[in-house]
């Protein structure tokens, strides 16, 4: 059977069989630096989703496109559910999952998202749902809107860069420690951190490949236990 996208589809057109694997994508609509758009993980944790599926035979959920992103407080345009909401979302979306798909990946693309996906893991996993999560490392790179993300939205599409707004802030010691205590606002201006004036879209498609695999693998791994 072919299958249409998953959001085009009319439930008869879904496989009844349950034994597919659905991606779905962890996203956030918060700053940036002034140089990204707001829905920056979101994008990535979808193209992500879709580039894995060009791959692997899944599903490919619409994103949840907004996050736990209390540490952005202070900049204009956030939208943040909060760790206990992003929980409590995406727990009940797994509880509803299986009826209609063996196991679910969730494909997170904001850091503030990993303490509700942690806490969900063991529950959802002791109901009975098949779950895993995926989350973006890249040994060496910087924590927000730098020289990473910066190179793979180049890589994604470059037409929503600002390049010219591009403003490094390098870290310090002790920055770190201050976000979490304090927000990003009492460290960084601007929202950065990192040096995304280094970034390049070669590096962002490297990175992108990398991730791919990643969720490649955490999907054939899973296949290979049933």
């Amino acid at each position: 059977m072919t299958f249409r996208p998953l959001a085009e589809r009319t439930w008869r057109e879904h496989s009844n069989d349950a034994t597919r694997t659905l991606l779905v994508p962890l996203g956030s609509f918060e700053q940036h630096g002034p140089h990204l758009p707001l829905t920056t993980d979101t994008v990535i944790a979808t193209a992500l989703s879709r580039r894995v599926a060009e791959r692997v035979d899944v599903d490919v959920a619409p994103a949840i496109p907004f996050g736990a992103s209390g540490e952005h407080q202070g900049f204009s345009g956030l939208i943040s559910l909060g760790t206990d909401v992003v929980a409590t979302v995406v727990l009940e979306l797994l509880r509803s999952t299986r009826e209609s798909w063996q196991r679910v990946v969730l494909i997170n693309g904001h850091g503030g998202n990993m303490e509700a996906v942690h806490r969900v893991l063991p529950i959802a996993t002791a109901e009975g749902s098949d779950v895993a999560a995926w989350f973006p490392i890249w040994r060496g790179g910087d924590p927000h809107a730098g020289e990473v993300e910066t190179s793979v939205m180049l890589a994604l599409d470059p037409t929503v860069v600002r390049r010219d707004a591009i403003a490094d802030y390098p870290l310090h010691d002790g920055d770190m420690r201050a976000v979490r205590e304090q927000g990003i606002m009492a460290v960084s201006p601007t929202g950065v951190l990192g040096s995304p004036s280094r970034a390049t879209a070669a590096l962002g498609q490297r990175v992108l490949d990398q991730w791919v695999e990643e969720i490649v693998t955490l999907v054939r791994d899973g296949e290979e236990r049933v």
